[in-house]
């Protein structure tokens, strides 16, 4: 396999390499192939623990994303069940596309026997941020869409909400920097889905907006992150709204 160091062929050269300096330097030569010959071999023992404390520190540098995705793609069910598909896709996503590119060929061999460790330190630093409390957004439709612009006026846009009826699926118009975006908001029990990407797209068109976003408290359904991806919609949890960069923004 590419990537994956053979410890045998390691020792074995280490000791062919070795012991001819022992036959002619006598016992400080074998004391010293012996010490090389332990340090390749804990060097190999050590590599899980290594590959695991870089995948450690990757995720801790995205905890509060993670954190952030592990509460938007979970919520429960109408029977009171706890639904985390989203979130164990979001898992297994970051670790492919965020993780593994930066670990490299050199720790190949370790990221399929090492996967479910890798998924249980992500999930271990994405559970170890304090957001803040959800219970702080408000529950009606008309309240949460107040509730969005407000803080995105905190956050140095000039906001105002459209018109109940008539708004062509914008709730908020929002525009800072000479950037014009439009935003859906959406206040539910359970992920979001493709009809709201749509309306937002939609809205970006009539409104003659340079971004579309829908903003929600719940997480998104995989119809709606391809959807999303194809017509260039954010779909952000309104946490993000404090410090949104229409220029950085990327995948929600």
């Amino acid at each position: 396999m590419p990537g994956k160091p053979n410890p045998v062929a390691r020792l074995f050269w280490t000791a062919a390499l070795g012991c001819p300096f022992g036959l002619w330097y006598g016992p400080p030569a074998f004391a010293a192939t012996g010490l090389a010959l332990t340090l390749v071999l804990m060097r190999h023992l050590g590599r899980p623990r290594r590959f695991r404390a870089r995948v450690r520190r990757i995720a801790r540098a995205h905890g509060e994303t993670l954190a952030l995705r592990r509460r938007q793609e979970s919520f429960s069910d109408a029977y009171g069940n706890r639904i985390e598909d989203g979130w164990l896709r979001e898992r297994a996503y970051f670790l492919d596309r965020t993780v593994l590119p930066q670990i490299g060929p050199h720790f190949a061999d370790l990221a399929e026997s090492e996967r479910a460790r890798m998924l249980a330190i992500v999930e271990a630093e994405a559970a170890a941020v304090a957001l803040p409390e959800e219970d702080e957004a408000p529950g009606d439709g008309i309240d949460y869409e107040r509730y969005c612009a407000e803080r995105l006026a905190r956050a140095g846009w000039r906001a105002h909400r459209t018109p109940p009826s008539g708004d062509q699926g914008a709730d908020i118009v929002a525009v800072r920097d000479g950037l014009r975006l439009i935003v859906q908001c959406k206040r539910l029990a359970k992920p979001v889905g493709n009809a709201a990407v749509q309306e937002a797209a939609a809205a970006l068109r009539y409104w003659a907006g340079d971004r579309a976003a829908v903003v929600s408290n719940a997480g998104f359904t995989p119809a709606a992150r391809r959807l999303a991806a194809a017509t260039g919609v954010l779909l952000l949890h309104h946490d993000a709204l404090d410090d949104i960069d229409l220029a950085g923004a990327h995948r929600g």
